[in-house]
């Protein structure tokens, strides 16, 4: 069987955390199969990720840092992702399922004429072949998928693996190559960047608190807000919140927000809805804050307070900060 693959995603010179949690997953895989660990970085800066994803598992990295790589474009990132592939045909090439993941793996995919299986939380080797699981159906089955192509593409979402140690004496072999595509043919431009600042990632945090319909307006998410600060957490929010306009579309967990996997998740005043449950209920640790004892969230929950949130939250933020 051929090498594993993972193209890490990078930002400003930093790789995204769900890329090393990716590339500790392909280091054990190939392992297993008794094969090479690669990584492909693009973009400025590449040379330096590629130090650090040798430390992290990869005996082998690309790198290009051409200019038509500088901002993250769908078309020349796949088109080169894609050209590596053709020539060396991997078995397997690993993202994050982030949005730009997602893009890169999907074209690729068309490319390729390869398998492509998205948003999966486990990986593992049957009959000597790679079984992806993934949820379907708003995460209330697993499904356990097997690409019969010679190179299957595989998006694994954020904190489904826990992230490698790194390793300073590890060595390994970086080799630069051309860009796929000339600047004059590819057919987006990026004008501006912004960044949010001060807030806590909602894909990549370890503990989330979100507000739901139940935090009754736009000022009833200062208590949400103010159990998040004091956690050290990201803040999340139902869809009915954000369709009601009461918190940006940023926060949005569910299935047509962020679909996330922290160690601990607290529902304020969310009632449950399925596509909110299929974006969060991979969570390690749910906690459900809601005055209707029928609602769904609680079955779902492993730990469950009927009554106001606006009685419990400021509480257990009170009792938060004595401990902490």
């Amino acid at each position: 069987m051929s090498d594993i693959w993972v193209w890490i995603e990078q930002t400003a010179g930093e790789a995204a955390p769900v890329s090393w949690e990716a590339l500790g997953k392909s280091r054990s895989l190939a392992d297993e199969l008794g094969v090479g660990c690669g990584a492909l970085v693009f973009g400025p800066g590449a040379k330096d990720i590629a130090q650090q994803a040798i430390q992290y598992g990869a005996d082998k990295v690309c790198v290009c840092e051409d200019e038509t790589l500088a901002d993250f474009r769908a078309e020349p990132f796949a088109s080169l992702v894609s050209k590596l592939a053709a020539d060396e045909k991997p078995a397997a090439i690993l993202a994050g399922a982030t949005s730009s993941g997602r893009d890169v793996l999907a074209l690729a995919a068309v490319d390729l004429k390869a398998g492509l299986v998205p948003d999966c939380t486990a990986l593992e080797l049957v009959d000597g072949k790679i079984q992806a699981t993934r949820p379907v159906y708003a995460g209330k089955l697993i499904a356990g998928i097997v690409s019969e192509g010679d190179t299957v593409l595989i998006s694994v979402r954020s904190r489904a693996f826990p992230a490698p140690e790194a390793n300073a004496g590890r060595s390994g072999e970086i080799i630069e190559v051309e860009p796929a595509m000339a600047a004059g043919d590819i057919q987006a431009e990026v004008l501006s960047l912004e960044a949010a600042e001060g807030e806590v990632s909602l894909t990549d945090a370890g503990i989330i608190v979100s507000g739901g319909r139940g935090v009754g307006g736009p000022e009833g998410f200062a208590p949400v807000k103010e159990l998040a600060e004091t956690l050290n957490a990201a803040m999340g929010a139902s869809r009915a919140a954000v369709d009601a306009g009461w918190i940006p579309y940023s926060h949005q967990v569910g299935q047509t927000g962020k679909t996330v996997s922290p160690d601990l998740y607290v529902a304020c005043g969310i009632s449950g809805a399925i596509q909110h449950l299929a974006g969060m209920r991979t969570s390690k640790v749910i906690v459900a804050i809601n005055k209707d004892p029928e609602a769904p969230i609680f079955k779902l929950a492993q730990f469950g307070i009927v009554d106001d949130l606006f009685n419990v939250v400021p509480a257990l933020t009170a009792e938060l900060k004595k401990r902490l």
